[in-house]
């Protein structure tokens, strides 16, 4: 990830709002087809052709090597999921699925996580507070503020609800490239003090990574996919915020 933070224009602007939006439409679409008995590859396939027709490249494929469009995190699975034919959803499961797209040069970065079925409480209040702490961040993402405000919002909420929060991976900025500077962690890290401050045409992806368990996580041998290392389900919310002077703005489509 680069240092230099890119202030963007009016055209890179209404660019990501047109990329962001169509990343929150295919979320949508992608989560309306989540239910027991689809595996994660018939999910993948659909949201490409979905991009794809709606004028978007999915920014994911091919990716540093990344095989497929959508990244599907099953249960224990922080981010990153390798779709397959040979992964079933079941009733009872969480699926996290991250998407990208890019429209007119420009990127929209998002992740849900979805309900397969009846889902049991304790998983469900786990999906439910990801996402909120996603909206505390927001709420920090002010002009003026610093990176810090939004780590520390997101922190303080998911901690007193007795869950964990993932260390080794973070937001980050992004516009032309889908991962640029600043990095959002979603906690406080001491080594980067208050972190950059946040000015009107900055855009950065949001994207708590919350556990049940320990906040502790291992990588399969695949070389992509980030598990739990204690086997308790984590879920991950992501949106694309772009800072203006009344405040933040997110162009992901959120609902």
């Amino acid at each position: 990830m680069g240092e230099r933070i890119t202030i963007k224009s009016e055209s890179g602007y209404l660019a990501m709002c047109r990329a962001g939006e169509l990343t929150g439409r295919t979320l949508n679409y992608v989560g309306s087809l989540v239910k027991p008995g689809v595996t994660t590859k018939e999910l993948d396939e659909a949201a490409e052709a979905f991009i794809r027709k709606n004028g978007g490249v999915p920014s994911f494929l091919n990716y540093s090597g990344f095989p497929a469009s959508i990244c599907t995190s099953v249960n224990e699975q922080v981010v990153h999921g390798i779709p397959s034919k040979k992964v079933r959803l079941h009733e009872g499961d969480i699926i996290s699925v991250d998407c990208g797209a890019i429209v007119d040069g420009f990127q929209g970065d998002a992740a849900r996580t979805f309900l397969v079925g009846e889902v049991g409480e304790a998983v469900k209040e786990l999906v439910k507070v990801t996402e909120e702490c996603f909206w505390k961040g927001f709420e920090q993402a002010q002009p003026g503020n610093h990176i810090v405000d939004i780590s520390r919002a997101i922190q303080q909420h998911a901690e007193a609800h007795g869950y964990g929060v993932v260390r080794e991976l973070v937001g980050h900025g992004i516009g032309a490239e889908m991962h640029e500077a600043p990095e959002v962690p979603n906690f406080v890290n001491i080594r980067m003090g208050r972190g950059a401050r946040l000015v009107p045409g900055m855009a950065i992806a949001v994207e708590p990574m919350i556990t049940l368990g320990k906040r502790y996580v291992s990588f399969l041998d695949d070389g992509w996919t980030c598990v739990t290392s204690d086997g308790m389900p984590a879920a991950h919310y992501e949106n694309t915020i772009f800072i203006t002077k009344d405040g933040p703005q997110v162009l992901t489509n959120p609902k």
